[in-house]
């Protein structure tokens, strides 16, 4: 059982790793969707793997763009672990609508807060519409692929 779950962890987080190169541009540089697959992967991992798949993407993410915010982006890496650790955790008990209000207010607004005060104001006013945008694309694709996913790894039983 705990290799079928390292397993679909390293799964999820190289596909999050390739979700890193679909780049969307949004106002202030670029977003990709190496979320998505973290999102997915809450239906079949516990927190700490679909938060580390979550981390993964990130720095992935900001690696293929060369590290726009530097080692800023360990910040912003952990803050999706916690995100994706928390997502996970409300998909678990049960609470579908609040997990996706959760996440995109958690991913859009509370995320970059903390750059209203390292870098500037006008940083956080002018990255939070693309970052609002980037994060709502990452949770609609998981809403709509997340069943189909579900329902085919039901039929083949390897549910972690």
């Amino acid at each position: 059982m705990k290799l079928r779950v390292l397993t679909l962890a390293a799964m999820f987080a190289a596909l999050c790793a390739v979700g890193a190169f679909i780049k969307v541009p949004v106002g202030i540089g670029s977003a990709a969707l190496d979320t998505v697959p973290a999102l997915i992967s809450a239906s079949f991992l516990p927190p700490v793997y679909a938060g580390a798949a979550s981390l993964i993407g990130h720095l992935s993410s900001s690696l293929y763009a060369g590290f726009p915010l530097g080692p800023l982006h360990i910040i912003i890496a952990v803050e999706m672990f916690v995100i994706l650790y928390v997502f996970t955790k409300l998909h678990q008990s049960g609470h579908h609508v609040w997990k996706w209000i959760f996440f995109i207010f958690a991913n859009s607004v509370l995320a970059t807060l903390p750059f209203y005060w390292i870098i500037s104001p006008a940083f956080f006013a002018a990255a939070l519409p693309g970052i609002t945008l980037a994060t709502v694309l990452n949770a609609a694709i998981a809403m709509i692929v997340s069943p189909v996913v579900e329902r085919v790894m039901k039929r083949v039983k390897t549910h972690a």
